[in-house]
């Protein structure tokens, strides 16, 4: 009885320790810069194991120092209704099982958002694991409570990978248009976000021609995603 009172005492504490701690953590980076990632380790790991030199190349900078394309451009892409869902898109969920029931053969069609790709970037790990997936919606669901739509964009922006050792906006501007986040067109908006299903594949500075056909799908979509709204914005006006 001992041994399981204190099983039941130790287990209680590391429930306890968890959410206290990733509950601090979220609060924190709710204004705290998310310098490095998991990714970025993880990425750093293979280059080293692989024997390759060392890379990467991220700069942080606040949403109002990126294009105002971009945000537009990565909704159009990744997360049309990201600005109306409360970290999942139950539609698109039902829509991408049900392509995936009805045709097993082709590419598996994801559903994941914004939020849930923040949270996977900024606490997680890549993979595909139930387990993974459990936490995975947990961080979604505290990002979504404790930060505010233009708070998930701008860590989105700076942490998501962007290229082979590029991660954010600012430093896949520097390196593969030799310029300022800031200063990217409304077309290289458009180019990066196409990138971002495989980014590791797809290059924004070499771009193939499969690459500037997602980008023309992309600048037509952006037609129809309103302008992203600036902190303190009601969000449901932008809609």
């Amino acid at each position: 009885m001992k041994i399981l009172k204190r099983i039941i005492r130790w287990t209680k504490c590391i429930v306890v320790a968890f959410f206290a701690s990733t509950i601090l953590s979220v609060i924190a980076y709710r204004f705290v810069p998310v310098y490095f990632t998991p990714l970025m380790f993880i990425r750093c790991g293979q280059q080293l194991s692989e024997g390759k030199s060392l890379t990467l190349r991220h700069h942080w900078v606040p949403l109002e120092k990126m294009s105002p394309s971009l945000p537009v451009a990565v909704m159009a892409s990744e997360d049309q209704r990201f600005l109306e869902h409360h970290g999942f898109d139950f539609k698109a969920i039902e829509h991408a099982a049900r392509r995936n029931m009805q045709h097993p053969e082709k590419r598996r069609l994801g559903a994941s958002t914004i939020s849930q790709q923040t949270a996977k970037n900024v606490f997680l790990w890549p993979g595909r694991s139930w387990v993974r997936k459990g936490f995975e919606a947990y961080f979604t669901t505290l990002i979504e409570l404790f930060w505010s739509k233009q708070r998930i964009m701008e860590v989105y922006l700076n942490s998501i990978e962007m290229g082979d050792g590029i991660y954010g906006a600012d430093a896949v501007a520097e390196w593969n248009f030799n310029c300022q986040a800031k200063a990217l067109t409304r077309s290289q908006c458009a180019l990066i976000a196409a990138t971002l299903p495989n980014p590791r594949k797809f290059n924004s500075a070499k771009p193939s021609r499969y690459m500037f056909t997602r980008r023309d799908k992309i600048l037509h979509e952006m037609k129809y995603v309103s302008k992203f709204p600036q902190e303190g914005e009601d969000v449901k006006r932008n809609k």
